[in-house]
């Protein structure tokens, strides 16, 4: 279980959501996130639902990468099976301040419903999108 913004991941590490019976979201608004180390690079996994309901289990550990100081944090989207606005901005939130800190945030692996929301917004235009992790990590 991720433990905390502060400490740096173990090999991988995971936060669970459940969004308790919202009408509209498919398998109970679950998501789960992984966080691994790949040389100089955070990776982190979201696989499920991103939405208004579990959008904080993402940006924890994400902002939590910023503060380990990590040059670089590559979203593995490859699980993400939905992404609303909420979890857009919660992409581009970690890019800021990723940026901000020196450093950078990549998007791998995007279902084709996910990118579309990125497409839609033009939010593609700002990140580094990848068609595969090993992509995204390659420098």
């Amino acid at each position: 279980m991720f433990e905390g913004v502060n400490k740096k991941p173990r090999r991988s590490e995971e936060r669970h959501g459940m969004d308790r019976g919202t009408v509209g979201s498919a398998q109970s608004g679950r998501l789960l996130v992984k966080v691994r180390e790949e040389g100089s690079s955070a990776v982190v996994t979201p696989a499920g639902e991103l939405d208004h309901h579990t959008a904080e289990l993402l940006r924890e550990p994400l902002e939590g990468c910023v503060e380990r100081g990590f040059a670089r944090m590559v979203v593995d989207c490859s699980q993400l099976e939905f992404c609303d606005s909420t979890g857009l901005n919660v992409l581009l939130g970690a890019r800021l301040k990723a940026e901000a800190a020196g450093g950078e945030v990549r998007l791998a692996g995007m279902q084709p419903v996910v990118a579309r929301v990125f497409e839609i917004t033009g939010a593609d235009a700002v990140f580094s999108v990848h068609d595969t992790l090993e992509a995204a990590l390659a420098d």
